[in-house]
């Protein structure tokens, strides 16, 4: 299945989502081009938008190797594969707190003053323009459940068959609209992948406050 661009893929997968009954779903963007996704799932849901910015916490001798994750607030690390490695805690924490710099300073750009949505107790639907090996699906759907999500649902318009088993136990649900094979990358199921810039992100976001701001008088007798 090829897609023309983000915003008719989210449609679509906008629409697979709405026929599954999510209860009090708030929908996570990761930025940059999974927003306008998330954008156009949100507004299929009826439910608010926020962004997702996820850093992985790679290991000293290895960065492509996640021992942990950080986002907003949360660090979610691998106790265990931290042991297994031998690596020293001093390192593991002196690369979580740049990576947590990173994170502030990408939230504050996306998001500005605006404040990060409280998920305790909703169901957290991330979303991507596409799922590849899930490395970034599975740090984000842990740093959900840190926040409080009851209940965490990954979605791309296509994702790998890799990365769908990779989440098993991580994610409750994964929903795509296609598991291509081969996958290849992302792109090549995009007419259109051109890149999304910072500013299409922080208009994406400050449009879905807007849409879900209560008109001026609503609620008065």
């Amino acid at each position: 299945m090829y897609f023309r661009d983000r915003i008719v893929a989210g449609r679509m997968l906008g629409a697979e989502l709405a026929g599954r009954g999510l209860a009090d779903p708030v929908v996570l963007g990761l930025p940059r081009g999974g927003v306008p996704v998330a954008a156009e799932v949100a507004r299929a849901l009826g439910a608010p938008l926020d962004v997702l910015v996820v850093r992985k916490v790679g290991a000293p001798f290895q960065p492509e190797l996640a021992v942990g994750a950080v986002a907003e607030g949360v660090t979610a690390l691998s106790e265990e594969l931290i042991a297994q490695l031998g690596i020293r805690r001093v390192d593991v924490e002196a690369i979580a707190e740049a990576e947590r710099g990173e994170v502030a300073r990408r939230t504050e750009r996306f998001r500005r003053a605006a404040p990060r949505l409280d998920l305790r107790g909703k169901t957290a639907v991330i979303v991507d323009d596409g799922i590849a090996t899930g490395a970034t699906a599975r740090a984000a759907a842990e740093v959900a459940r840190k926040l409080g999500a009851a209940k965490v649902v990954e979605a791309a318009p296509v994702s790998s068959l890799e990365a769908r088993r990779s989440l098993r136990g991580l994610a409750d649900e994964v929903v795509a609209l296609d598991y291509p094979e081969p996958f290849m990358a992302v792109g090549c199921w995009y007419d259109d992948f051109r890149q999304t810039t910072d500013e299409e992100v922080v208009q994406l976001l400050a449009a879905a406050r807007e849409d879900r701001r209560e008109p001026a008088g609503a609620g008065t007798p």
